[in-house]
């Protein structure tokens, strides 16, 4: 990490390196160590830090209440996930999205195409966003485009 961090620090441009401590992702559900590990990557230098898959809010706060540098939370787990507010409210500076979005786009087109397969119906078009309006998301002049 310090020498990430080393690089990071050398490069010509603004750059947040944030450190990973991915215990609950590999099998290694130790609250304490993934502490531990996040708090010698803060040491080095980290921007920012994050912990994908902690178990639930009250580890979140836990390790939001003993890093001085923001903690990022990813979102997408199945029941690993909570609202924005709950996030703010024990800490988390950034919430990141990973492949959710991706993930809910397939999983409708997915279902979509068993409809169709399956039933020989097409209901999902009822629930979809109409042409114009998906439109205006993905134009630059959008005001939904940030």
């Amino acid at each position: 990490m310090a020498a990430a961090v080393e690089a990071a620090r050398k490069l010509p441009f603004p750059f947040t390196l944030t450190a990973r401590a991915e215990n609950f992702l590999r099998g290694n559900p130790n609250l304490d160590d993934t502490i531990q590990r996040l708090q010698a990557f803060e040491a080095a230098g980290a921007d920012v830090l994050m912990a994908p898959g902690l178990p639930d809010l009250a580890a979140v706060q836990t390790v939001c209440a003993v890093l001085s540098r923001p903690f990022n939370f990813m979102a997408g787990i199945k029941d690993r996930s909570f609202t924005t507010a709950e996030l703010a409210s024990v800490g988390v500076k950034r919430i990141s999205l990973a492949t959710s979005l991706y993930r809910a786009a397939m999983s409708g087109l997915v279902n979509a195409a068993r409809e169709v397969k399956d039933q020989g119906t097409f209901g999902y078009v009822d629930a979809a966003m109409a042409t114009p309006e998906l439109n205006s998301y993905m134009s630059s002049s959008s005001p939904h485009v940030r």
